[in-house]
């Protein structure tokens, strides 16, 4: 049995979550914010067989999008004009996940 930690973007979750589901998976989920940007995500739990883990990673791929997304550049941080105020252009979205070995499980 594995554990899939999978952190996908707000705008992301509620398809990702429902995509999970409609496969057959447990799904638990965290709201969580990221440190880079500092914006919300969702953190999915997901309990499966070992064999389903590239199911999994399969509906990651397909429903957790990427787009770019302009930031504050970091170097203006105390400073109200100038170029350094220009906002950086960054990749937000997609899917970080971790796989997990579960020792035990139970339902109470």
């Amino acid at each position: 049995m594995k554990l899939v930690l999978a952190i996908v973007n707000n705008d992301d979750s509620a398809i990702v979550s429902s995509a999970l589901t409609k496969d057959g998976f447990f799904v638990t989920k965290l709201s969580t914010t990221g440190g880079f940007l500092m914006v919300g995500n969702t953190t999915l739990l997901i309990g499966t067989e070992d064999d389903r883990i590239e199911e999994i990673k399969k509906v990651l791929g397909d429903y957790c999008s990427t787009r770019t997304r302009q930031v504050p550049s970091t170097d203006a941080f105390g400073r109200i004009n100038g170029p350094q105020n220009t906002p950086k252009n960054v990749t937000v979205g997609g899917a970080t996940f971790f796989v997990l070995d579960v020792e035990d499980y139970g339902k109470l």
